[in-house]
């Protein structure tokens, strides 16, 4: 079927697009709004069957101790997880100082912690940064491979760690254990295969994956910072959620709940949250009941986690505040004109789309 042009325009020989096609191709505003209704309808699950009382009672029991201890534990999981964003950053030659990242990260968690999804914060700090440096695919690479291998090492650790102790899906492990091995095989091959000319999208795509995994996440002066930043995330994250398991008051030893809070955190990867509640109550809900618990202490200790993650990501507000007042001009002092690459300048005249502002 020929396309008719605009006007001054050739017609196009391109066919038209197929109603399978379009559907394929439905907008990104209906993903972001299919992910917020399966985060609510899992909410709604929980809340018919259990109950409001589980997501009250351990709202109750918060105390300032569990604060402190969420904001201190914070602070450490953010600055880690800055520090691993700057060496990814460097190893793509984009400079990040650590003092820009933490704040860039602590107002992402915010961002996550208080809109649908759970990646919005991300999304803003990847296109923000990329307008700071002159090079939005660059800044948004660098996020997205941080992220990446944070989460790689996260999936990792934890299957060793759920192998350690006993877990409702340690019978499941040596499965998952293949599934990574074969993952991790089928990378590497895919690396080695990769073409090294071509002008295809996908050649292009592919060259640029490799080169970015090769010197931003698996470079000679990255790699071993970002193994222990994530580990340390890691652990913070599970030492908030003991925290939050212990305020809703569930008792059981240490061995017993590691795995546990485990499972429900990596529930949290799914990006089928409202403002982060969703899957992880869930999912916390079905471990602690498989384990020999109740389902509502999972739904009590993940519902304080949640809380206590909030109050956690507070200074991202400050910092969201601070980034919107405006800044007193020096008298007599003209600003220099920004500068900016002509793909960086598109992203800044081009309308939201993130859902994201300020």
């Amino acid at each position: 079927m020929i396309v008719q042009g605009g006007p001054g325009l050739p017609a196009s020989t391109e066919p038209a697009a197929s109603p399978a096609a379009r559907v394929g191709r439905l907008p990104r505003s209906f993903w972001g709004w299919a992910r917020t209704l399966a985060g609510v309808a899992v909410l709604a699950a929980l809340l018919w069957r259990l109950g409001s009382g589980p997501f009250l009672a351990g709202l109750r029991l918060i105390d300032g101790t569990a604060l402190a201890a969420a904001l201190g534990i914070g602070l450490v999981t953010t600055v880690c997880a800055a520090w691993r964003w700057s060496l990814v950053a460097a190893g793509l030659g984009v400079r990040l100082p650590l003092r820009a990242a933490v704040a860039h990260c602590y107002r992402a968690v915010f961002l996550n912690s208080t809109l649908p999804g759970g990646v919005l914060g991300d999304v803003d700090r990847a296109v923000r940064h990329g307008r700071d440096c002159g090079d939005v695919s660059r800044g948004v690479r660098a996020v997205v491979w941080e992220r990446t291998a944070g989460q790689a090492v996260t999936v990792v650790l934890a299957v060793g760690v759920l192998a350690a102790f006993p877990s409702p899906v340690r019978p499941y492990l040596p499965v998952a254990a293949a599934l990574l091995v074969a993952a991790g095989l089928g990378a590497v091959l895919l690396g080695r295969v990769a073409p090294r000319s071509g002008a295809s999208g996908w050649a292009r795509a592919l060259r640029t994956a490799v080169a970015d995994v090769r010197s931003g996440v698996l470079g000679r002066r990255t790699w071993a910072g970002v193994l222990v930043a994530s580990a340390v995330v890691l652990a913070g994250h599970l030492a908030t959620f003991v925290v939050a398991a212990r305020t809703a008051g569930a008792d059981a030893p240490l061995a017993r709940l590691l795995p546990l809070t485990l499972l429900a955190l990596l529930a949290m990867i799914l990006p089928l949250n409202v403002g982060g509640f969703g899957p992880r109550e869930g999912v916390a809900a079905w471990a602690f009941a498989a384990a020999g618990l109740t389902a509502g202490q999972g739904v009590a200790a993940a519902t304080v986690y949640g809380a206590l993650a909030l109050v956690a990501s507070l200074p991202g507000g400050v910092v969201l505040l601070v980034r919107r007042l405006p800044r007193p001009a020096s008298p007599g002092v003209v600003p220099p004109a920004p500068v900016a690459t002509a793909r960086a300048a598109r992203w800044v005249s081009r309308p939201a789309r993130t859902g994201v502002h300020g």
